[in-house]
């Protein structure tokens, strides 16, 4: 599964939005090379005043020292969860996504080792849990949010494990995840079968003029 994993993600063209002018940010999302793989996500605090209590993977803005986004992911990784740099293969870069908060985000896949002595920042974090990357691929979610940007409607995959529930940004960089590296049969832009729930439309902070490869905005947002 990972070895195809690898091949896929090295045969993908994200799309970058190099042209857009807004703060950087990258995440990680850690596979954990266990004989069922994981992904790893982290919740954060609910002292923080923005997004107290939401599931996401590990990153932040990008620094000026910051060398590139890749530097990015792995320098907040470790700050966030001590996960070491050098403990991370990498595996590839997903699609740029643009937060409603106007944040320019680059996703990057990397491998990582079980059972590391990953300690949550408790300045940030109050939670570092794995998911089965079976619970995804098998589809399990609870309903899907319907969440329209500027007249497009993406329908983004909510998951509730435990008392965690994966949804928003996150969900929607994880609907790549596993269309292009496992060829799961999943779209943001096709209604799939199940519960919906709606929320207003929104308007983009930046609506950059590029389009992707399907006519449709590569703007990709949530809550």
């Amino acid at each position: 599964m990972l070895e195809k994993l690898r091949k896929q993600l090295q045969l993908h063209t994200p799309q970058r939005l190099d042209h857009v002018t807004l703060p950087e940010a990258a995440v990680l999302m850690p596979i954990v090379e266990r004989p069922s793989p994981t992904l790893l996500f982290t919740r954060r605090a609910g002292h923080l005043n923005t997004h107290s209590g939401q599931v996401a993977f590990p990153g932040g803005k990008r620094e000026a020292t910051d060398a590139d986004l890749y530097a990015t992911a792995l320098r907040e990784a470790q700050e966030e969860i001590a996960l070491a740099p050098q403990a991370v293969q990498p595996l590839g870069r997903l699609s740029d996504v643009i937060s409603l908060h106007g944040i320019r985000v680059t996703p990057w896949v990397g491998l990582i080792p079980p059972d590391l002595p990953l300690v949550a920042d408790p300045a940030e974090l109050d939670a570092i849990f794995e998911v089965p990357l079976s619970h995804f691929l098998e589809d399990q979610r609870t309903h899907t949010d319907v969440i329209t940007v500027d007249g497009v409607a993406h329908y983004v995959p909510s998951y509730r494990v435990d008392s965690h529930v994966i949804w928003g940004l996150s969900a929607m960089m994880l609907v790549e995840l596993l269309a292009e590296g496992f060829g799961m049969d999943i779209d943001l832009y096709r209604r799939p079968a199940g519960a919906l729930r709606h929320y207003p439309e929104r308007r983009s902070p930046q609506r950059p003029a590029a389009i992707n490869r399907n006519d449709k905005p590569v703007t990709r947002h949530t809550k």
